[in-house]
Parts: structure tokens; C-alpha cells; sequence
């Protein structure tokens, strides 16, 4: 056991942690960490918010469900319009992958949510805090790289931000993934 997930495991009150990270950071390996050692043992949920349409997508699909393989998740399927999930009662804790893919799904999807993006977004989460003990949410940080974008891409890149910034507020942990090593930036006390 790790002295990240030492720190997770002494808190047994309910969770909502946000794990960021660039591409191929790590990220999803390390969420799926957290979630096991929050549920100690019980059932765990995976929220999959990709949209399956691509073949790039499909890829990545099967790379995330063979590293949950065996880890006793089940899946719920739910790329957009996250104001109309249903989270099934019953499981200790969540991961919500990813919110860059929610988020564009929900602006960009015709059937999406468009400008109510958010209200949209953040009901699906409190509807997963509401039915799962611990909710770990993976975000990505697509900030850094200094390019100016398209407009439509920077709305896209301000939206992400504002996303962050709501879940890193009313999250209890927030982690950043960096070469596989979690950065922890924001903690509650005792962790």
C-alpha cells in the first residue's frame, strides 16, 4: 500500500475527489486506485462518459476496460445529459470518467445539453454523490501547451476550466497525476 492510498484509507467519511491530469499522465490508473481503496472491498461503479463512435474512441474503450478488468466495477454507459442519469443504490464508491468527454459531449452532442452544460453536469454528479458513498471524478488538464485555439475550442477550454475549478472547490482531495506520480494539491484535513 502506498503512502497516498495509506492517507485515502484513513477516512472513512464520504469522498468526492477530483484526479487530473495531462494525456497518458496516469490519471486513470490512479482514479481507479482511489475508487478501490475507498469501497474497501464493496461494489464500485464506472461511469463511462465516451462516446463510442470513432475508432480512436473504441481504442481507448478497450484500454480502460482492460485495466478495470477483474476490479469488480460495473458499468453504467452515459456519454451526455447527465441531468437525466439514474445511479443505481448500492455502491460504496464511483469514478466518473472523464469530465473532458462530458463536457463535449453535452456542448458539442446535437442531443447534448448545450449552454446548460453545467447545470447538466453537476446534477449527474450530486445524483452520484447521492447514491454512492465516495464519487472520484478524472478530469483532464489540457491547459498548458500556450496555443490559442479556434473560438469554439476555447469555449470548449474555458468551459473544462470552469469545470476544475467547481470540483476542485467542493472536493474533498484533489490530485494531479504527473508521469504516473500523484501530486496532491488540495487535501482534507486528517488525510
Amino acid at each position: 500500500m502506498t503512502a497516498t492510498s495509506k492517507r485515502i484509507s484513513r477516512f472513512p467519511e464520504p469522498m468526492l475527489v477530483l484526479v487530473t491530469g495531462g494525456a497518458a499522465s496516469g490519471k486513470s490508473e490512479l482514479a481507479e486506485r482511489i475508487v478501490c481503496e475507498l469501497a474497501k472491498g464493496k461494489p464500485m461503479l464506472y461511469v463511462a462518459a465516451m462516446e463510442t463512435e470513432s475508432e480512436e474512441a473504441q481504442k481507448r474503450i478497450a484500454r480502460h476496460r482492460a485495466l478495470r478488468a477483474g476490479k469488480g466495477f460495473t458499468t453504467l454507459e452515459h456519454a451526455k445529459r447527465f441531468d437525466t442519469m439514474t445511479v443505481p443504490d448500492g455502491y460504496a464508491a464511483a469514478l466518473f470518467e472523464c469530465m473532458s468527454n462530458a463536457l463535449a459531449n453535452e456542448m458539442f452532442s446535437p442531443d447534448g445539453a448545450g449552454e446548460h452544460w453545467e447545470q447538466s453536469i453537476v446534477s449527474g454528479i450530486r445524483a452520484l454523490q447521492a447514491s454512492c458513498e465516495h464519487v472520484v471524478v478524472v478530469s483532464n488538464d489540457i491547459f498548458t501547451d500556450g496555443v490559442t485555439y479556434d473560438e469554439w475550442t476555447m469555449r470548449y477550454l474555458h468551459a473544462l476550466g470552469r469545470m476544475n475549478q467547481l470540483l476542485a472547490a467542493q472536493a474533498d482531495w484533489v490530485v494531479e497525476s504527473v508521469c504516473g506520480i500523484p501530486i496532491v494539491h488540495k487535501k482534507r484535513e486528517n488525510i
